[in-house]
């Protein structure tokens, strides 16, 4: 089950998220290559963040999936939260840092 977490120090209140979350789940389905039923995606605003010495908008966001990442995957799914995040609240592609997670990378490790 992917899971994307967003962080933004954008107040969210008034703000359409609806295409956040519809644009979020299809992306990341059709990337990692699951059904959209087991994407699950939490956005939270108005959380402090400082980038580059100011606090101007920007995002911070977590994906974790079991499976399905590489490093192809993983630039796509920068650029497309990047744009998703860019054309929704206006938070430029160069204030945004996506950290990517396969879980199974873990559990693999863990018989070493």
């Amino acid at each position: 089950m992917p899971c994307l977490y967003i962080s933004t120090n954008i107040n969210l209140d008034g703000v359409d998220i609806d295409p956040i979350f519809s644009e979020a789940t299809n992306a990341i389905s059709t990337i990692i290559g699951r059904s959209k039923k087991l994407v699950m995606v939490l956005l939270k605003g108005s959380v402090p963040i400082s980038f580059e010495f100011n606090k101007e908008p920007a995002a911070y966001a977590e994906l974790i999936s079991m499976g399905g990442i590489n490093s192809e995957v993983k630039s796509k799914l920068i650029a497309t939260i990047g744009t998703i995040l860019e054309s929704n609240l206006s938070i430029p592609r160069t204030r945004f840092f996506l950290k990517v997670f396969d879980t199974t990378m873990f559990r693999n490790n863990s018989k070493m």
